[in-house]
């Protein structure tokens, strides 16, 4: 018996296709490389191609989603255009991957996943983004403000228990160590020879310093015996940022997500709770009540 074809599941694919290749045009528009503006306009009319196949299916002629394309474009902006641009493609693919498990009916499919994989590849030879470069730096930056002051916050949260003290506390080592971060990154890229050591040393204290500030507004958010609240709450978006830095890094760079996201969230609570231990002991030993 013929399998009906899924007229709404088509239409779905027809307009990951259109939204597509909307998104390559603004992309190539966006980006100065002539190389790359070339191969993003190619793949775009390869995804107008596909979508008028589906086209042909559904009886339906589809505009791009404006605001999901408003959404992408600005993410492209923010988070840079190689995520972005992994991000459709990986969702175009598994979409038709999954179609094509259940149906036979459409025989232009083979060839729309075909051209699916050489744009994969073509994107693979392109994408050289400046911010992937420093993605180290990154890394080291925002690992070492989430270990540093997680630990720091979680010692202070015993030791002082007001979260205004504990915040100008917090406030004053985070700041401290951005200034050093950068610094000793600055001289270790110099050192190294390398001529972009003023960028490099910029990328970590900059993920340093966002780090500290989300880590420690939860204290000046809340009221000043709400401390413990405070710290659960830091630590949940302790965790977050590691959960968002790390999907980022596995669409950009292709890592896998899992390992790097449990190794690193071990590490930053492991040292929270053995600094909060630290600070209950410090402050029966030395019997400090703030």
């Amino acid at each position: 018996m013929e399998q009906k074809l899924n007229i709404s599941y088509l239409k779905t694919l027809q307009q990951q296709e259109v939204d597509g290749a909307a998104l390559y045009q603004e992309i190539a528009r966006l980006t100065k490389n002539e190389s790359e503006q070339k191969t993003l306009l190619d793949i775009s009319k390869e995804e107008l191609k596909h979508a008028a196949v589906f086209e042909k299916y559904t009886g339906y002629k589809l505009k791009p989603h404006r605001f999901r394309l408003f959404c992408y474009t600005l993410a492209a902006c923010i988070l840079g255009y190689t995520f972005v641009i992994k991000l459709l493609e990986r969702g175009e693919d598994m979409a038709i991957a999954a179609y094509e498990k259940e149906i036979t009916q459409i025989p232009e499919l083979k060839q729309v996943l075909d051209e699916e994989e050489i744009h994969e590849q073509k994107l693979l030879d392109m994408l050289d983004e400046e911010r992937l470069h420093y993605v180290g730096d990154m890394v080291l930056g925002m690992n070492d403000a989430l270990v540093e002051l997680t630990g720091a916050l979680a010692g202070y949260t015993l030791a002082m228990q007001n979260t205004h003290v504990i915040a100008m506390a917090g406030l004053i080592t985070g700041i401290s160590a951005t200034l050093s971060m950068a610094a000793s990154g600055y001289l270790a890229s110099r050192e190294a020879g390398q001529k972009d050591a003023v960028k490099s040393a910029s990328y970590t204290g900059i993920a340093y310093l966002v780090t500290v500030a989300l880590l420690i507004l939860p204290y000046l958010l809340l009221p000043s015996n709400g401390y413990l609240w405070a710290l659960g709450i830091t630590l949940l978006i302790a965790i977050a940022i590691i959960a968002c830095f790390n999907f980022y890094i596995s669409i950009a760079k292709g890592r896998p997500f899992r390992r790097n996201f449990l190794v690193m969230a071990g590490i930053s609570i492991g040292v929270a709770a053995i600094s909060f231990v630290v600070g209950l002991v410090v402050k029966n030993v030395l019997g400090i009540d703030l």
